[in-house]
Formats: structure tokens, C-alpha cells, sequence
């Protein structure tokens, strides 16, 4: 009878609360988790703001082989309640520092309808995103295991946390003093300019709280969801377990699993394309293997056009083909201040400007992308990873500087382009010569090809990761034991 009930916990159907912050680099990771828990037999829930429905829609729905296992449950964040305009319901409509603040403020406030969705649904665990802190309480409230999930890395991770505990940046004379960040595996230079604004006191104070509770929910929540996989980054894997003793599971890259999906679904991620697939496509299988730079900073970054007149110079300095992601709409009859003149007719055929979203992983990973020039923010950093491609890392905010240092200096898969100053989302000024420079280096000679093939190993890793009996494919079983005994307590002590 005992051998029956523990087959029946064993094979029992999960039921997973998803939980992403309101962007789009929160939500994309958050979806294919979902997938993924789908596709492994599990049943998962995505909570978000009704913003956001089309777009989880289409992205559900192509999977199909799954869809039936992912639902989604919608929230509305309390705007009146702090100010904001009605209808504020993504960190992207927030435009000003204030709104910012405004968004930051509300969250907590979630709680109550997050209560309310427990209660109607009994879910058998929480994953809400790191910065709901208060979301522990909420799924303690019922009984049921609340998990973290970070969307960075391990060496981040540990990086963040040595930070936290041991305040170098408060210890040396100027902005620019280099210090070794304590207590980690290998010897990491950093500067105080480097470190995010609300980890300084000199900022708002509701930030600083904000992440020091956020470090103390580590330690206290049932765990981390990690999307790396572990022979990326064993010594940080490792570290952040046995030292720092915070209980976590890899189970990346997330976007890798593709099982159950449409052929060239994984691409389609994110908002829909500004441009037509056959107009990039074209234009990329007319060029060499390796010869093409691709150039994006992200969702957030907003550079000024003195910054991307900089960047249209390097590039056409530097004679690389290239692929470059701008946020900037072109209007008609209104000459573009960041593109020097005639450089659009200079390019062509040479360089392709893309206008808004673009596919990034079906271009990174096109056989003619040979480099690729990044914010170092994770999701596009570990796209970068699987695609096999040497990197110019341009870090802008966020915990972006710690990532570059990962690829830089520790996989060996980078070069840095110069940035010294962290900024919420302009970044520090950067000349042309040095992303020329930077350009050069990772796209031709020796250094370039030892950086690809390194990069091309770590790519293979990461495949072999996610099948069947691969690390993290390992660790997410792992994972779902821990949340089946989670459930087995809550039954016998009758939660």
C-alpha cells in the first residue's frame, strides 16, 4: 500500500504559479518556463496584467503539443492607489523616473488579488519573480512553497550577494578605485561606478530597502530558479549553494527547449518583428559564414543620437557588415539627427537597420552572424551563448557590468568595449574608436577564432543540458521532487 502512494506522489500532476514582473525581459522567461514545466507533464498558470494578454495568446498557443497545460490569470496594478494614470500596466508605459518609482510602489500592493488567486486555484507552488519579495508571506499564508526566480546567472548572483554583505564599494576613495569583490572563486577587479544606483545611500531610499529585502527573501524563500546551466558556470553554481548556502536549481536555457513547439518558434519571442522574415533572411543568406555583426542593446536601453552617431561611425569605420537594432521609428520628412549623412546609401548591402523589435535568436543563430554586440543583459548574453558567438559587451544597468565580467573574463568569450558607469538606461559614453577597436577584435584574427570556438563549446554544453539526462534537465527533476514533498507535508499536516 506504501509502494502505491509514493508511485501515485511520484507521478502526480503539478500545479505551478507563475509570477514574472510586468516587462518583457521578465515575461519572456517566465513563458518558457511554463512551456517547459508543460512539456515535462506539469500544469502551469502564468499571472500577469491584462496589457500582456495578445501577447501570451500567441505565444501559448504555438505551443500546441502544451497549450492545454498553460492558463493564464490576470491581475491589475493599483494605480490609483499611488498616482499613476489608469492604465499603467507594464514597466515600459512607466516614462518617467517618478512613474518608475510609482510602478515600484504599487507592486506590493498586488498582494491581496495574488491571495485571491490561491485561494480559488490551490496551486502547488509559487515562482515569483525576485523583486516581489512579499509574494514568501503571501504563499506562506497557504501553506504552499514560494520559489524566486532571478533571470540572471550564477556568477551575478554571488557577485550581487557579495556586494550586499560586504559593501566594498563604501570602502575605497573615488568612484574610479578599483577593489576585488570579496569571498568569490576567482579574483574580480570592480569599481564603484560599476555598482547600481540603489545599492547607494545617496539614492532613493525605497530602492535600497527594496533590494535588501529582496536579499533577504533569498535566504528565506524555498529556493532560486536559475537560468543557466551548470557546466557554464560550475564554480558560481557551486558557490552560490555550498558557500552562500541558498538552495537553487538550473534548469537553462530556458528558451532552448523547444520541444513540443513549432519549427522556428523559439525566435518568434518577444513583441512582433518590425520587419518581414524574408527582407532579413534575403539580405543574411547573400553573405559569408561568420561576417556579420549583429548589433542590439536590448528593450529598455535609450541611447541619445550623439551616442548612435558614434555607433553609425564605428560601424562604417570599421568595414563590418552588420545588423543593427535601433529603437528609433523613422518619420516620414524628418531628417534623422543620429545617422550621419548618407550613411544609409553608403550601407547598402553593406549594413541593414532594423526599426524596433527584431528576431533575435533566428538571427544569432544564422550561420553569416559572427559577433554579436550586446547590453549584457542575461537573456541576450546566454542567446548569445547557445548561437556559438564571441561578444562585444557593452554593459548599461542592471546587474549588466557583473554579466560582462562572466563573459570577458571568465569564459573568455568577449571583449569589453570601455563602459565604466552604470545608468538607468542611457549608458556611459562611448567613442568610436573603441567599439571599432572592440568590432575588430571579435569578428577577425586569432583572438576572434579562439573566442568562437570556445563560445562554440559552451553552445554544445548547453544542448546537452536541457536532453534527457543533461544537468538541467537533471536539476528540474530535482525541482519537482522538492515540490512533490512540498505538497506530501502540506497533505499530512492538512495545510
Amino acid at each position: 500500500m506504501e509502494d502505491i502512494q509514493t508511485h501515485q506522489h511520484h507521478h502526480h500532476q503539478l500545479h505551478v504559479f507563475f509570477l514574472p514582473l510586468m516587462a518583457q525581459g521578465h515575461i519572456i522567461p517566465a513563458i518558457d518556463m511554463a512551456k517547459l514545466f508543460a512539456s515535462r507533464g506539469q500544469r502551469s498558470t502564468i499571472i500577469i496584467t491584462p496589457h500582456f494578454l495578445p501577447f501570451l495568446s500567441k505565444s501559448i498557443n504555438q505551443n500546441t503539443d502544451s497549450a492545454t497545460q498553460i492558463d493564464v490569470l490576470t491581475i491589475n496594478i493599483p494605480t490609483y492607489e499611488v498616482g499613476l494614470p489608469e492604465g499603467i500596466e507594464s514597466l515600459h508605459m512607466a516614462t518617467t523616473p517618478e512613474m518608475v518609482s510609482k510602478f515600484f510602489q504599487a507592486l506590493p500592493m498586488l498582494g491581496p488579488q495574488i491571495e485571491q488567486l490561491i485561494k480559488r486555484h490551490r496551486p502547488d507552488g509559487l515562482i515569483a519573480d525576485m523583486l516581489f519579495p512579499w509574494a514568501t508571506d503571501v504563499a506562506a499564508k497557504f501553506g504552499i512553497p514560494r520559489f524566486m526566480f532571478h533571470g540572471t546567472c550564477y556568477f551575478s548572483l554571488c557577485a550581487c550577494t557579495s556586494m550586499i554583505r560586504y559593501e566594498p564599494h563604501t570602502k575605497v576613495s573615488s568612484e574610479y578605485e578599483t577593489f576585488i569583490i570579496p569571498n568569490l572563486p576567482d579574483k574580480i577587479e570592480f569599481t564603484a561606478s560599476r555598482v547600481a544606483d540603489f545599492y547607494k545611500e545617496d539614492v532613493e531610499p525605497e530602492f535600497i530597502k527594496l533590494f535588501k529585502d529582496i536579499h533577504e527573501d533569498e535566504m528565506r524563500c524555498n529556493g532560486v530558479l536559475v537560468n543557466s546551466f551548470y557546466e557554464l558556470e560550475p564554480a558560481y553554481a557551486d558557490h552560490y549553494n555550498n558557500v552562500l548556502g541558498i538552495k537553487s536549481w538550473h534548469i537553462g536555457p530556458l528558451f532552448l527547449n523547444s520541444k513540443g513547439m513549432n519549427p522556428g518558434e523559439t525566435g518568434n519571442r518577444g513583441m512582433e518583428s518590425s520587419i518581414d522574415k524574408q527582407v532579413w533572411l534575403k539580405w543574411l543568406d547573400s553573405k559569408k559564414p561568420n561576417s556579420v555583426v549583429y548589433v542590439c542593446f536590448g528593450s529598455l536601453t535609450t541611447f541619445e543620437d550623439k551616442q548612435l552617431m558614434e555607433i553609425a561611425m564605428a560601424l562604417e569605420g570599421s568595414g563590418q557588415e552588420f545588423i543593427w537594432v535601433v529603437r528609433k521609428e523613422k518619420q516620414e520628412g524628418i531628417k534623422e539627427e543620429w545617422l550621419p549623412e548618407g550613411f544609409e546609401e553608403r550601407m547598402e548591402g553593406k549594413g541593414l537597420i532594423i526599426r524596433g523589435w527584431a528576431p533575435q535568436v533566428l538571427i544569432l543563430g544564422h550561420e553569416a552572424v559572427g559577433g554579436f554586440v550586446t547590453h549584457c543583459g542575461w537573456n541576450s548574453i546566454l542567446e548569445g551563448v547557445c548561437a556559438g558567438l564571441p561578444m562585444v559587451a557593452w554593459p548599461v544597468s542592471a546587474e549588466q557590468f557583473y554579466n560582462e565580467k562572466l563573459v570577458t573574463q571568465i569564459l573568455g568569450i568577449g571583449i569589453g568595449v570601455g563602459v565604466n558607469k552604470w545608468s538607468r538606461c542611457g549608458g556611459d559614453f562611448v567613442k568610436r574608436e573603441k567599439l571599432e577597436n572592440a568590432l575588430r577584435k571579435v569578428m577577425k584574427g586569432e583572438e576572434a577564432e579562439e573566442m568562437r570556438s570556445k563560445a562554440k563549446g559552451f553552445a554544445q554544453m548547453a544542448k546537452r543540458a536541457i536532453e534527457e539526462g543533461g544537468s538541467s534537465y537533471m536539476d528540474l527533476e530535482a525541482f519537482f521532487d522538492e515540490l512533490r514533498l512540498a505538497r506530501l507535508s502540506c497533505e499530512i499536516s492538512k495545510c
